[in-house]
């Protein structure tokens, strides 16, 4: 009965913060977007997109502030990460350009795959228009490839993984500019 009793009185809230940080994750990957409409997510693209148990999740119409489509924000999880699931929002803009991704669930090591929050790595997706990234640990010497953090390999394929399938599923719903 007490458990009852606190789910009830903490759903509400619950719910209340994890809308008001996806809403903050759509702002940052988009921040050009005056709204952002939840579309459903296309069963067939997303199983054609979907590959490594990455999953996607969610799909926003990100408008402009004349009510235009400008581009998608997009939800995946990947489950490889070192952790376990990582799960990501992705602004891609109408002509393919991945604005970057924001981090909405990360469970890696302190000081280790928990610098895919960190800036520095972030940055390195943020601005570029191709088809799909790669992780190199030998240095980023083209616009598709991503250098992984230090010791924290797995974190950095798995991060990659779900905006590829965020880009690949944008792509394809763009009609695959």
């Amino acid at each position: 009965l007490l458990l009852g009793i606190v789910y009830e009185v903490t759903k509400a809230p619950i719910a209340a913060q994890e809308a008001k940080t996806k809403m903050e994750a759509q702002q940052g990957v988009f921040a050009d977007a005056a709204e952002f409409n939840q579309l459903d997510v296309d069963s067939a693209v997303a199983k054609e997109v979907e590959s490594n148990g990455v999953t996607v999740d969610e799909v926003y119409d990100a408008l402009d502030g004349s009510g235009e489509h400008a581009g998608y924000v997009v939800q995946a999880t990947s489950p490889n990460s070192y952790g376990g699931d990582v799960t990501l929002m992705v602004g891609i803009t109408a002509d393919g350009t991945c604005n970057g991704y924001s981090l909405l669930t990360i469970n890696d090591t302190a000081g280790l795959g928990m610098n895919a929050k960190n800036d520095d790595f972030k940055n390195q997706y943020a601005g570029k228009q191709v088809e799909s990234f790669k992780v190199t640990k030998t240095g980023a010497s083209a616009d598709d490839q991503i250098d992984a953090i230090s010791g924290a390999t797995i974190t950095s394929n798995a991060v990659t993984e779900a905006v590829n399938a965020c880009l690949a599923y944008a792509s394809a719903m763009e009609g695959g500019n």
